[in-house]
Formats: C-alpha cells, structure tokens, sequence
C-alpha cells in the first residue's frame, strides 16, 4: 500500500512541477511584456504590421502564447499520464 502511495505522491509532484512551470511563463508572458516591459519592448524590437512589438505582445502576443501553453500542458500532461500508468492503455483507472 506504502508503493501506492509513494507512486500517487510523485505523480502529483510532477503534475504540479508542470502546472507551476506553466503558469510561470504564462505570468512573465501576459503581466511582464504585456505591462512591466512594454516600454521598452517597443523601443528595442520592429513593428508588427503598424503597431509596436510591445503594444502586440499585449493585445495578440500573449493570446498565442496562451493557446501553446495549452498545447504544451497537454502534451505534458499526457506524457506524465502515460509515465504513471494512467493514460488510455494503463491498467490504472
């Protein structure tokens, strides 16, 4: 039973790693280069179409971004589950 438990707290260990990685970049990417970096992303980097890099990262950057970390988690998550036994092929249900 200890085996079990053992194996049910490095899962969630792992799940939560991944979960807090992800959440990591997805606060640097929509609060730092949408609001903290802004000015000077627009001053260092091109234009996208006629609007600077920084005021795209706000509005269209940090939406795309979003959308592959929703990829990347899933991905994650199925990788994990499969590890652990807990995917659609895994006896554990």
């Amino acid at each position: 039973m200890s085996s079990e438990n053992n194996q049910a707290a490095k899962y969630y260990g792992a799940k939560l790693r991944i979960l807090f990685g992800i959440l990591a970049v997805w606060f640097a990417v929509s609060f730092g280069c949408a609001i903290l970096f802004r000015d000077w992303l627009d001053d260092h980097f091109i234009k996208i179409g006629n609007a600077p890099f920084g005021f795209w990262m706000a509005q269209q950057g940090s939406i795309i971004c979003f959308v592959i970390l929703l990829v990347v988690y899933a991905v994650l998550m199925n990788r994990l589950d499969a590890k652990f036994g807990f995917d659609e092929k895994g006896d554990a249900e």
